[in-house]
């Protein structure tokens, strides 16, 4: 598929799940927004969606699956001290729902409240799955609870733990 050979390095996680990291990472950056409603509440895992309109080009190149990084919020209700922890996001159509329109969709790997109209910095370094569709709500709700395992096991390698302190990510008091 065009764009997954962005990701060239392959590596297995400690749980022993194959991810492809990309050697130089894709920086992103959004004020969150209020998604379509269903992330914390129907498939318990709040996403922080961001706005597509200025990454349509990167988008087209990218195909629709599930990536990993790192997460840099400044100081907010969310962060009284700004925060960088781990995420997966889902980036396409979310073919289980039909969308029409690719999304940006990030689920930090930590327990934080709603932050909205704030902005989130993004450093994606790695791969692991193409979007598919599911049979089954539960199906949909299993595969993405693995998917961050897989990203929380993921960011433990030396390459992928390094980017934590990458620069795009901090802000400037």
């Amino acid at each position: 598929m065009p764009g997954v050979e962005q990701f060239t390095d392959k590596k297995d996680t400690s749980s022993g799940f194959e991810v492809y990291l990309r050697e130089q990472p894709i920086l992103l950056k959004g004020v969150v927004t209020e998604g379509f409603g269903r992330g914390g509440k129907m498939l318990g895992c709040p996403t922080a969606n961001i706005p597509v309109d200025p990454y349509l080009e990167l988008l087209r190149d990218l195909p629709g699956g599930i990536y990993f990084g790192w997460a840099g919020l400044p100081e907010c209700n969310a962060a009284p001290k700004g925060d960088i922890c781990k995420m997966v996001m889902s980036i396409g159509w979310n073919p289980y729902f039909e969308n029409e329109r690719k999304s940006i969709e990030p689920h930090l790997i930590k327990t934080l409240p709603d932050f909205y109209d704030v902005e989130l910095r993004l450093v994606v370094g790695g791969f692991i799955r193409l979007e598919k569709n599911f049979e089954s709500l539960e199906l949909l709700v299993d595969a993405i609870q693995n998917d961050i395992k897989v990203a929380s096991d993921a960011l433990e390698l030396h390459e992928m733990s390094s980017l934590q302190a990458h620069n795009y990510l901090k802000f400037s008091s």
